[in-house]
């Protein structure tokens, strides 16, 4: 297969002091190789074949400007694929390829980790017992400058890659022509997205449908961002109580009262609280009377393991930042944003936030050289292109992001479509009380809840990565799945 096109001088002049002359190495816009397969799901054999290649991306006028690297998973002991589900995959960033959940979710591939998340030498690659492919095809796709996803032409401008809107713009499209170039348009079709992915995948609901004119059974979020719903000024800060209250009680920071609770009595209650008592409180702001703030103080130190002082210090308002430095001072460890699971080491124990993000170095520890490894000798598509963990998208456009809106229309529009929201409790970045609020607020009316649900996890972010919760997500992501499939009319 020839997937790159480049020159290089030879090596023995470099050391005769010439000049070397090269070209950048570039990605073909059309390639794949296609592997045989299989695998044991659920205790049943599945066979399959993994397409791994690139796909163009094209403008207005058919000319090729850019190329989406994808691996498409799709089982070949059906012999009727005409209904069998498809399952579009997307991770977030913006700007991170789509190898999180492609190799420790949903795909039939996962790597080598320990039963908590942790990375473990040598790295590498094992079944996944639990993948969704037993019931659902899944493609996962790269956009721009993630994985090998490249741009092409030099007339092509960034930023009609880079932002809110453009991006479910071009994936829109080029999603139309994989289904098409695929032959699955009678398939049943669900989007996931992880973390910024939600909010692509929430554009793309309605752009799809209205654009491109392909409907869809379901979207999963994945630790959802805030989809352009509004929860600023006390709601946000009071809304990040319950993942500070399972935080501690990971860590054993709470009175014996609260830690002797099982984690979701407790966050019923500090849910609650925060809900009933805390959002009011900080809405009074400066014009709290003392003996109130002192009251409030000591019961959110309780619910965070924090000290009424830290609490004070922060008139009642505790960022993300001080939380993650602050719980675990006194031990001399920080807790990681995006899974407070996980404890850093800074340089001193003072200060306002954490020096690193410690989950997000121990993940790329497991992740880059597994994905590397996986592509490279397990689905032999070689390149000499790097393959981006995180690429270079910016500036990235965040206006008129309206993508709860527009996923809340979809729904409106189409009576199959359906919305699940995974998270996890220990996640500090997407918190998981935040993705019950965005469900909250995505339909006023309350007219389509029975088709929104909810589930959440003992772990973090990428909850996925603890193997309970492995197995547990994918099984509630199966489920969602086979209940979203009908025969019935889409009416109302």
């Amino acid at each position: 297969m020839k997937n790159i096109i480049y020159s290089v001088s030879l090596f023995s002049l470099l050391f005769l002091g010439n000049t070397a002359q090269s070209q950048d190495i570039k990605l073909e816009a059309e390639s794949q190789e296609v592997t045989q397969n299989e695998t044991i799901i659920n205790g049943k054999p599945i066979k399959y074949q993994a397409i791994c290649g690139t796909h163009p991306v094209w403008d207005k006028d058919g000319k090729t400007i850019a190329s989406l690297f994808f691996t498409y998973y799709q089982r070949t002991d059906i012999e009727d694929v005409s209904n069998r589900p498809l399952l579009i995959s997307f991770n977030g960033g913006p700007g991170s390829a789509s190898v999180w959940m492609h190799i420790a979710y949903t795909g039939p591939k996962i790597l080598k980790i320990d039963d908590e998340g942790y990375p473990i030498q040598p790295y590498g690659i094992k079944d996944n017992a639990y993948s969704v492919l037993d019931v659902a095809d899944i493609v996962y796709i790269n956009p721009i400058n993630t994985g090998y996803s490249r741009i092409l032409s030099e007339d092509a401008k960034k930023e009609s890659f880079f932002g809110v809107n453009n991006d479910i713009k071009y994936l829109a499209e080029w999603i139309n022509s994989f289904v098409t170039k695929s032959n699955r348009w009678t398939s049943p079709k669900f989007l996931i997205g992880e973390s910024y992915g939600t909010t692509r995948v929430s554009g793309l609901s309605l752009e799809l449908q209205n654009v491109q004119w392909m409907y869809l059974n379901g979207v999963i979020l994945v630790s959802p961002t805030d989809l352009g719903i509004k929860r600023d000024g006390p709601v946000k800060s009071a809304n990040r109580l319950p993942y500070y209250a399972a935080t501690a009680w990971y860590h054993q920071k709470l009175i014996p009262e609260l830690q002797s609770k099982s984690l979701e009595e407790l966050l019923t209650e500090v849910e609650e609280y925060s809900i009933d008592k805390y959002i009011p409180a900080l809405a009074k702001g400066s014009f709290l009377g003392k003996s109130e703030k002192r009251r409030i103080a000591n019961q959110i130190s309780k619910y965070s393991g924090l000290s009424v002082k830290s609490v004070l210090q922060n008139n009642l308002n505790v960022s993300s930042s001080f939380f993650w430095k602050d719980l675990l001072r006194d031990e001399g460890f920080t807790v990681g944003r995006l899974d407070s699971r996980y404890k850093g080491i800074d340089k001193q124990d003072a200060g306002i936030r954490p020096d690193y993000n410690s989950e997000l170095t121990s993940w790329l520890h497991a992740f880059t050289p597994a994905i590397n490894y996986y592509i490279r000798e397990i689905l032999n598509y070689k390149t000499d292109i790097k393959y981006n963990m995180f690429g270079p998208v910016s500036p990235w456009d965040r206006t008129n992001d309206n993508t709860g809106e527009n996923l809340r229309q979809a729904m409106a529009q189409n009576p199959y479509l359906n919305v699940m929201v995974q998270s996890g409790y220990f996640d500090g970045a997407t918190n998981y009380f935040d993705g019950k609020y965005n469900l909250w607020q995505l339909d006023p009316s309350g007219r389509m809840n029975h088709r929104l649900s909810f589930k959440a996890y003992e772990s973090g972010h990428m909850m996925y990565l603890r193997a309970e919760d492995l197995k547990s997500s994918n099984e509630d992501l199966r489920q969602f799945i086979l209940n979203s499939l009908t025969t019935k009319p889409a009416r109302y």
